[in-house]
């Protein structure tokens, strides 16, 4: 009889760590549990640690709470300005309803997958590739809240979409490269052209500095040649002292024809005649006719040739009358003369 019931507390001990090991369940610290009695939803959702389920009854579904960060395969799609580009992305999501995303969708991963692609197809068609290039923050928002409309009633929370690399066609970088290039040199050229100004402003007033005092310039000039000279590569060769070019400057100034006062006569120059001086109040110039005589005029006699000076109140000759006439000429009278007279022409 004790032997029965030996056996029979072993058989029941038996059976019950047989149905605990079938019932016991270990939900980890990231996981959520999900009961499916017979089929139907269970009320609570396990927490992580040991818990029990009702073997054959029960079905428990493990769903991870982390982080899942998924790829987006690259999408081709042509931009709102008809340029095809090939974009790809990554997505940050986490199953925040365990529940929910057990129930309202077979395959939540799948789901959350497919809806990313479309979206990034759709954000493309919307977007300029300038938009894509420097503008990604605002397409990230765009993205994230294009997939999170649906993903809520999954249990699932988008936490992050970042568009990772935009592929453009070789054609459309060298064309982008042509544009950029283009720009540099118009701000080159703007920029030189500034300089140009703003060069030329400050040597004009180098310049108007410079040309009050001409000692200056030649100060400039020495600096001008040390700097050739310290690049030890070229031979400079300077015709005539500094020296020189001084003496000829206080030369020239020292020829300049000074302003002629009252009374006073300027020094006749080489090769210019020397003019006869003027005859004081009361003094009758050598060679010149008797007072009250004003028909004659006399000059006195010399190697040069008179001038062609036609006499005054004389009418111009008509053409074809020759300039010389005989005729016209006054008698000479060949009266008598004193030796001192000089000889004269009436």
């Amino acid at each position: 009889m004790v032997q029965v019931l030996l056996i029979a507390l072993v058989a029941v001990l038996s059976v019950g760590l047989v149905y605990a090991m079938a019932a016991a369940r270990v939900v980890k610290q990231y996981e959520r549990g999900v009961v499916l009695r017979l089929g139907r939803l269970h009320d609570e959702v396990r927490s992580p640690g040991l818990t029990m389920i009702v073997p054959g009854v029960d079905r428990l579904r493990k769903v991870n709470m982390q982080i899942v960060t998924m790829p987006v395969p690259a999408q081709d799609g042509i931009t709102r300005d008809n340029v095809t580009v090939r974009v790809d992305a990554v997505i940050y999501f986490k199953v925040v309803d365990a529940a929910s995303a057990v129930i309202q969708v077979e395959d939540y991963r799948f789901a959350v997958s497919q809806m990313a692609q479309t979206s990034l197809r759709s954000i493309i068609g919307k977007s300029d590739l300038d938009d894509l290039l420097s503008d990604r923050e605002k397409l990230n928002q765009g993205l994230e809240l294009m997939i999170d409309s649906p993903a809520v009633g999954w249990g699932v929370q988008i936490d992050r979409v970042e568009i990772k690399d935009v592929s453009l066609p070789e054609t459309m970088k060298r064309s982008m490269a042509r544009q950029a290039e283009a720009d540099r040199e118009r701000r080159a050229r703007v920029i030189n052209a500034d300089a140009e100004l703003q060069a030329s402003k400050k040597l004009a007033q180098a310049a108007q500095q410079m040309s009050t005092q001409p000692a200056a310039l030649q100060l400039r000039l020495l600096q001008t040649v040390v700097a050739v000279a310290a690049e030890k590569n070229s031979t400079l060769v300077l015709p005539f002292p500094v020296e020189l070019l001084r003496f000829l400057e206080r030369a020239q100034q020292g020829q300049q024809p000074q302003p002629v006062g009252a009374g006073e006569q300027r020094p006749a120059a080489p090769g210019e005649p020397v003019p006869a001086a003027e005859p004081t109040a009361g003094e009758t110039p050598a060679g010149a006719p008797p007072a009250g005589d004003a028909s004659v005029t006399e000059q006195a006699f010399t190697d040069r040739p008179l001038p062609d000076v036609p006499p005054t109140g004389a009418k111009p000759e008509p053409d074809g009358v020759p300039e010389f006439d005989p005729e016209l000429l006054p008698e000479f009278d060949p009266g008598p003369r004193s030796g001192s007279e000089p000889f004269t022409r009436h």
